[in-house]
């Protein structure tokens, strides 16, 4: 098993998170690279990228000729880690949301199960600086989730989570066609219909200090309407 991993980071003007947040993961972490796929930023995230992965080794980009979605660019990211044979692949948000400290025990768990998600309820609510209705939303989305699909997890919606190789090369990737709150529940849970076994760690949720979020009805609506395909493809055997 090749151990090396891959952490999937996508932007779309994050350049004041990612001056920080790449040297912070790359620093805390051996045999780890970052794969940066940006969306063409008005800001220059990819050009610096660009720049930086010059002289800054483990730094990987993907440029992409415009804003195409999270779930797209986490697709482009997972075909770039297999055709690498990186051993264990991330999801992780740009925006400081998601605390480089955390990776090692992402790392650690990872020998025991297949896929590993960073939980925000799996011990009590561990979200700072979110507006109530945001935190109610994700909560009871969550709730809907597991009720609705079965999935025995309790934070079904994150983008803080590390495959197995072996997962991702069991799904057919060009059927995934979801993105947001979507995405993260559809890769979930199809990987979960497969067999394979998912494991939850605790983490803590910074809600991002610069930058604005991406979070829109569209998003909120995709995953209500996601989570009911999902069951009636499970139930005919279509997924």
């Amino acid at each position: 098993m090749n151990e090396h991993s891959l952490i999937i980071i996508p932007t779309y003007n994050e350049l004041d998170n990612i001056q920080k947040l790449i040297p912070d993961v790359l620093s805390r972490n051996k045999n780890v690279d970052i794969l940066i796929v940006d969306d063409n930023s008005p800001d220059g995230t990819g050009s610096y990228v660009e720049e930086l992965s010059k002289t800054m080794q483990g730094l990987k980009l993907i440029k992409r000729p415009q804003k195409m979605g999270l779930g797209t660019a986490y697709i482009d990211g997972f075909k770039y880690a297999l055709e690498n044979n990186y051993g264990y692949i991330f999801e992780m948000d740009g925006d400081y949301s998601h605390d480089p400290k955390e990776i090692k025990n992402f790392l650690k768990a990872i020998k025991k199960y297949d896929i590993v998600l960073g939980s925000r309820y799996i011990s009590g609510v561990n979200v700072v600086n979110w507006p109530m209705g945001r935190l109610l939303l994700s909560y009871f989305a969550n709730s809907y989730t597991r009720i609705i699909t079965g999935l025995p997890v309790k934070d079904a919606t994150g983008g803080f989570k590390c495959f197995r190789k072996e997962v991702l090369q069991a799904i057919n990737l060009n059927n995934i066609k979801s993105n947001g709150y979507a995405f993260q529940i559809e890769m979930t849970y199809k990987a979960w219909k497969k067999g394979f076994n998912i494991g939850e760690i605790p983490i803590v949720f910074f809600d991002r200090v610069k930058g604005k979020s991406k979070m829109s009805k569209k998003i909120v609506r995709e995953a209500i309407t996601m989570v009911w395909k999902l069951r009636l493809k499970s139930i005919f055997g279509s997924l």
